[in-house]
């Protein structure tokens, strides 16, 4: 295990307190949702069961969880209120790891299961089964005074999926090997009833990540299955852009209904880009580019830039703006591309080091200017300011090629990866 990447034992997990990052707490945690893999990988670790105050049990996902630390959990203080339900892929790691009789590989020796370890990985935000540990012998008083041990997960067998099987869970597991444009590629293939099976099966995160690379029609089909409160968790967890080209899509009324159903700030970006044409800057820009403030370092820029969920193109540069930092902000100022930030010391204010010669685009600016003015500079991204200066978002050129290819160009066959068996 790699230097600062500490074990934590889930059994010291159960019942601590869950604090925002301003000190409050959330409420207490209460279990722990894992997901299994095939190939002997490890499950990864979902997220974490929390009872709140009201005895409503939330799901908080690791991605969520900036702290994992003796007698307590630090969250991001961004947090889902609607109520957990456990999904066909999850397993609880409290409630249906420990106490389980499992086998030792080496011998065939049968064990029971007494706590479970997990750790971060290293430079991730993801999390996985490390250890168990467990006890030989068949409970009474074996069970009290067998011997106990500590072993890898690829030591003990009965908790792992097959390779092969219809089931949904297993799919799913196996889709965790490829990227998001080819597990949509396959999603695609399916039949619509296998699609709607794999799609309840995705956690909403993931979820999302494949929807942003559908068609229109397998979005909408999708979407439509779905429970509404889970159809607004998982456009709340799509870029904005992406989910207001899906809800452009639906009928009046189910898009307001959606709309209504997700969180105020999330609905309220979407609503914005709605107001947009189409195939227009304000239309193709997203929301969320990576914004600082003036007196922000290039250290600062650099640590914004590493973030895992951000794609290559809104990581290529930074946008320098006047309080409020989040948009709409406060006045524009420039860009600071990433090479740039590469050059300069860390202790550099970006407010000294900023592009401010390249004329932001309006949101009115037709698609045919924003891919010219983009090919004119070579750039990846470009910012978009209203009349009074203040910086929308950005359009970044994968979504000016979503608009400029032909309109079944995601269904061409360009998965590098091996087939998946099954799928029908």
């Amino acid at each position: 295990m790699a230097a600062g990447t500490p074990r934590v034992f889930v059994s010291h997990l159960a019942g601590v307190p869950v604090f925002d990052p301003n000190g409050d707490q959330v409420g207490r945690v209460r279990d722990l949702v894992a997901m299994l893999r095939v190939g002997g990988k490890p499950p990864r670790l979902l997220g974490m069961v929390v009872e709140v105050v009201s005895r409503r049990r939330i799901f908080v996902p690791m991605t969520r969880v900036t702290g994992v630390e003796s007698g307590q959990v630090i969250t991001t203080g961004v947090v889902n209120m609607r109520r957990f339900e456990q999904r066909p892929t999850e397993r609880l790691v409290l409630g249906e790891f420990l106490d389980r009789r499992v086998r030792l590989v080496e011998t065939d020796e049968e064990v029971t299961v007494l706590d479970v370890a997990i750790q971060q990985l290293p430079a991730r935000r993801d999390w996985e089964i490390d250890k168990f540990f467990v006890r030989k012998g068949r409970g009474g008083a074996l069970r009290r005074k067998g011997e106990t041990l500590t072993v890898e997960w690829s030591a003990i067998s009965g908790f792992s999926l097959e390779e092969h099987g219809q089931g949904a869970e297993n799919l799913v597991a196996t889709f965790e090997r490829l990227r998001p444009t080819d597990v949509a590629n396959a999603l695609h293939h399916l039949t619509p009833k296998r699609r709607a099976e794999v799609a309840a099966a995705l956690d909403d995160d993931r979820l999302a990540d494949v929807l942003e690379e559908l068609p229109g029609d397998d979005q909408v089909e999708i979407l439509g299955k779905l429970a509404e409160d889970r159809a607004a968790d998982v456009l709340e967890a799509m870029d904005p852009d992406d989910a207001a080209d899906l809800l452009s899509e639906l009928p009046e009324a189910d898009k307001e209904r959606l709309l209504a159903l997700m969180r105020p700030d999330d609905a309220a970006d979407v609503r914005r880009l709605l107001s947009y044409e189409e195939r227009t800057a304000g239309g193709l820009m997203t929301t969320e580019p990576i914004i600082l403030r003036p007196d922000a370092t290039v250290a600062d820029a650099l640590a914004r830039v590493r973030q895992q969920d951000l794609s290559p193109a809104l990581a290529a540069q930074v946008y320098v703006c006047r309080s409020p930092d989040e948009t709409p902000t406060g006045k524009y100022l420039g860009t600071v591309h990433f090479q740039r930030l590469l050059r300069d010391p860390p202790f550099t204010l970006v407010s000294s080091i900023v592009d401010s010669d390249l004329v932001p685009l309006t949101p009115e600016t037709p698609l045919p200017e924003v891919t010219s003015y983009l090919a004119a500079y070579n750039l990846v991204s470009v910012p978009v300011v209203d009349e009074s200066g203040s910086l929308l978002g950005a359009v970044t050129v994968d979504d000016v090629l979503d608009h400029l290819l032909p309109e079944d160009w995601r269904e061409t066959d360009f998965q590098g990866e091996e087939g998946i068996a099954g799928g029908r």
